[in-house]
């Protein structure tokens, strides 16, 4: 009898177990944390973006959304993570154009194409072509009169693949000219060149740049974007100056893991939006030079889409490699 009994209070047990666990799992999305992973270390571009709209994003969902930080390998490390991740809606992964450009130019990835869907897109922050606050460069002119010179131009880059390793070969095909290109280990580290005249030009994040550009250590040329920018209303696009070809910026965006279910890929989306079009968001990003950028799935899976078939024949003329 007493056995029965200690076998009927785990019976009861196990059924409570299950029936709370089923009617967890059975509440409406998001019913605990969720998280976004950032390919990169803190304080860039992308974490920055990632942190802002987290907060905004949570606050319409009713959930904390936690960021972290899983950098390498040119953030294929964090996409590797979260393409393995459950497609549950509680990990996602806060994407760079690299997402796009990696699978070009790596000889290897970890993950298959299309282990991570998209969600949506967070913004934009254009890259804004630089020279030394000095520089007699005044114009998109000026810069491809030095770059048809016989020494060419000097442009520094963030690496192979970088964007102003794009934009360097956009100018090459687009306007001509001779342009000795130089890898840097980061953009901050090329700018810095430009600043100290060892090279003539980059293209950089607005973010990145501005603080220089407004403290008169740089000089803006253009903006790469399709439109001006709210932080530089003064610098026009390359579009304006004659080379709507020159066309580039540096994004973020969100994604899931494949299979994620579609109603929840829905409501993330929502919740960016809605988080992007709010004042507190914009007031913390515009000043920055990031442009806040909602959208459809839809929508963000055609960009994605374009921009591969843009950025895929630059890729190969150039050789780009893996450093």
């Amino acid at each position: 009898m007493k056995k029965i009994k200690i076998l009927f209070r785990a019976a009861l047990v196990l059924a409570t177990c299950m029936t709370f666990s089923q009617s967890y799992a059975a509440d409406p999305w998001p019913n605990h944390p969720i998280k976004f992973v950032v390919g990169f270390g803190p304080g860039g571009a992308n974490d920055t973006v990632a942190r802002v709209v987290a907060e905004a994003a949570s606050k319409q969902l009713g959930q904390p959304i936690i960021v972290e930080n899983k950098p390498g390998a040119g953030s294929v490390l964090g996409a590797d993570f979260v393409a393995k991740s459950a497609p549950d809606g509680y990990t996602f992964f806060v994407s760079a154009g690299g997402i796009v450009t990696n699978p070009m130019i790596k000889s290897s990835m970890p993950y298959k194409e299309g282990d991570l869907v998209p969600v949506g897109m967070l913004a934009i922050s254009p890259s804004i072509i630089v020279v030394s606050a000095d520089s007699k460069i005044n114009n998109m002119k000026d810069l491809l009169v030095l770059a048809k010179d016989p020494k060419g131009l000097n442009f520094s880059t963030a690496g192979t693949g970088s964007t102003p390793h794009f934009v360097a070969e956009m100018l090459k095909v687009k306007a001509g000219g001779k342009y000795e290109i130089i890898p840097y280990k980061s953009g901050s580290e090329g700018m810095v060149a430009v600043i100290s005249n060892q090279v003539d030009a980059t293209s950089e994040a607005s973010v990145v740049v501005i603080p220089q550009i407004q403290g008169g250590k740089l000089k803006a040329i253009a903006s790469t974007w399709n439109k001006r920018i709210a932080a530089l209303p003064d610098v026009p696009t390359t579009k304006e100056q004659g080379y709507p070809e020159v066309f580039i910026g540096h994004w973020a965006g969100v994604f899931a893991p494949k299979g994620t279910p579609d109603a929840i890929l829905e409501k993330m989306n929502q919740a960016i939006n809605a988080g992007l079009k709010t004042a507190a968001v914009q007031s913390r990003l515009t000043p920055q030079g990031i442009e806040p950028s909602p959208g459809t799935r839809a929508s963000f899976t055609k960009f994605l889409a374009d921009e591969k078939a843009r950025l895929e024949p630059i890729v190969k003329r150039a050789s780009m490699k893996e450093d």
